[in-house]
């Protein structure tokens, strides 16, 4: 299996995890998708360039957590590129104390969160939903942290 996680840190933020837990985080999505090759970028940020992006792309006037975008390269072309993550540092931290979960918990579920989504996984339904879910939830829990979600009616749809 070849990956490669490319991270670009634009963060004031102290708690950002080593490059080695991101890569250690997302390839747990990519092997258990079983995708044998990959290239993710990350592009950590603050709550200014969050809301910016998040307005932009989105149309939501507030910072968020993570945002994804999966790249749209036609498979014939041969270059494995997922996407890019997009990860807003302070937001990630606030949301950690505010759940009751350690930071890397938080990091972990973001990333494999977002992952998912470059894989084309989503949320909007609740069968998508609940889908999705469920593999967060495995592939968090078996890095050896708690399920990410109380019950099975929270979702990140914010």
């Amino acid at each position: 299996m070849t990956y490669q996680i490319d991270i670009e840190n634009n963060s004031q933020c102290k708690t950002i995890p080593s490059i080695e837990k991101c890569e250690v985080w997302i390839a747990a999505v990519l092997n258990n998708q079983q995708i044998d090759e990959a290239e993710v970028s990350i592009y950590i940020v603050d709550e200014d360039e969050s809301q910016e992006l998040n307005s932009q792309y989105r149309g939501k006037e507030k910072p968020t957590n993570i945002l994804s975008f999966p790249a749209d390269i036609p498979e014939e072309v041969g270059i494995p590129l997922l996407g890019d993550l997009v990860i807003c540092a302070p937001v990630v931290e606030r949301e950690a104390q505010e759940q009751q979960k350690t930071v890397d918990a938080h990091w972990a579920h973001m990333l494999v969160h977002g992952s998912l989504h470059l894989l084309g996984y989503d949320h909007i339904e609740d069968d998508e939903a609940e889908l999705m879910e469920a593999l967060e939830t495995t592939i968090i829990t078996e890095l050896g942290f708690s399920a990410p979600y109380e019950d099975t009616t929270q979702t990140l749809k914010e």
